[in-house]
């Protein structure tokens, strides 16, 4: 099986978000036959809800679509690394596979921090990807934060 990223997708989906004000991190969760069925950015800030993250977002979208709490065989891009909170709801979700960009060392749930997954109490582990465009998603929050300084 040859591997397909999505990142460019999540990549735009980041940039949407900077340009709204939100914090540069998109999301895209394809099912197992390759198909996009959700895309989202940030959007703390413009829906008044700290748990409205891109990884929460996309989920929630394919759960509401597919009527299933639990999307199988799904593959998770996201341009950051996800947080605690995003790392619980992936493993809840039973998502596959989940790709990642850049690093982080500060909120990351996963190769950081909590690590989520590394936990017994985590019902499921998904297969983690990290790196993919990793420069340009780093660059991407980098550039976003200086800006704001």
């Amino acid at each position: 099986m040859t591997f397909v990223s999505h990142m460019s997708l999540a990549l735009e989906e980041a940039r949407a978000a900077a340009a709204r004000g939100e914090v540069p991190v998109g999301a895209v969760l394809v099912d197992p036959g390759g198909r996009v069925v959700a895309r989202a950015g940030n959007r703390t800030r413009e829906l008044s809800d700290p748990s409205a993250h891109a990884e929460m977002l996309v989920i929630r979208t394919a759960c509401a679509a597919t009527g299933a709490e639990r999307l199988p065989d799904h593959v998770l891009y996201v341009t950051l690394e996800p947080c605690a909170m995003c790392a619980a709801v992936i493993a809840a979700a039973r998502i596959a596979r989940v790709c990642y960009g850049a690093s982080d060392p500060k909120s990351g749930g996963v190769a950081h921090g909590a690590r989520v997954f590394s936990h017994p109490q985590s019902h499921h582990v998904p297969e983690v990807v990290d790196g993919i465009a990793e420069a340009e998603c780093a660059a991407l929050l980098r550039d976003f934060f200086a800006a704001r300084r």
